[in-house]
């Protein structure tokens, strides 16, 4: 059996109450890894997850709170793992905005700025303040794997799909940039591009509020209400019913779908030490150009 090297490493994973984020934390805990949960707003969702990934000693997980907009989170992110567990070893940044939706028939034209705005900015600033702090002390040890999550590949020609190719491509820009400055330290980055999934609700699950029009503080930190659910079912991870009903890979008009557990795959080996040459690459998955 191939061994990935994971055991007692550290790893953060930002945007980690989304599906995605949600499957890479577990797919680092069974490795053996310790498992930091960066959230925005569903602690208690985050908090869940940490209880369930801890193991026996209760150690082996927690979460912390982490904002897309706010410069100085990802500084005090890290600094909190680092200071929980000496170190942090590999960063995974599924962390993201969708944005409003686009009118299906709206022309690109007269998309607002404020609809695309977070979808394109988001995919970028956080990414890069979150690995300028990472990467400062996985060079110190010679060691570190960092993997962007690229936005999941919408639709041939769907709509907001412009919107979603440039913030991929500035990711695959990021870690080829990123190659020269850091690999002679050890520290390999990539970036994942999901591709097409069974369902949108699997795979297109950011890091955000509940819909509810109560916008107060107070309400950003509470469970879910059974309104919120109903309106919201593409921004939680999927229970663990819902995981073992999701089909293990599929066919599409367009070709293959992936599985978040293909996309969690994926980021444990590219962040582990059975890999030990592949870096500044955007790993594309079934489906994503």
């Amino acid at each position: 059996m191939l061994d990935l090297g994971l055991e007692g490493r550290t790893v953060l994973v930002t945007g980690a109450t989304g599906a995605i984020g949600s499957a890479a934390a577990r797919a680092f805990a069974a490795q053996g890894a310790r498992v930091a949960l960066a959230f925005r707003h569903r602690r208690e969702t985050a908090e869940a997850l940490a209880a369930e990934l801890s193991g026996p000693d209760r150690g082996r997980a927690f979460a912390v709170p982490y904002a897309l907009d706010d410069a100085a989170s990802p500084r005090w992110v890290v600094a909190a793992v680092e200071e929980h567990w000496g170190g942090l070893d590999v960063l995974v940044a599924a962390a993201r905005r969708r944005g409003a939706r686009r009118e299906p028939h709206a022309r690109f034209e007269d998309v607002p700025e404020e609809h695309w705005r977070p979808l394109v900015a988001d995919a970028f600033a956080p990414a890069i303040r979150t690995a300028q702090w990472a990467v400062a002390g996985m060079r110190k040890r010679g060691w570190g794997r960092i993997a962007l999550v690229a936005p999941p590949h919408p639709p041939e020609g769907g709509p907001g799909g412009e919107f979603h190719a440039v913030a991929r491509a500035g990711l695959r820009g990021l870690v080829r940039g990123l190659v020269g400055e850091v690999g002679g330290d050890g520290v390999l980055i990539n970036a994942v591009c999901p591709g097409p999934t069974p369902s949108d609700r699997s795979l297109i699950s950011p890091d955000q509020p509940p819909r509810s029009r109560d916008r107060s503080p107070a309400s950003l930190d509470r469970s879910p209400t059974s309104l919120d659910r109903s309106l919201t079912p593409p921004d939680r991870p999927p229970t663990a019913p819902e995981r073992s009903a999701m089909p293990k890979g599929s066919m599409t008009p367009e070709g293959p779908t992936t599985t978040l557990e293909d996309i969690a795959r994926a980021l444990v080996f590219l962040c582990s030490a059975a890999n030990g040459a592949i870096t500044g690459e955007t790993l594309t998955l079934a489906g994503c150009r």
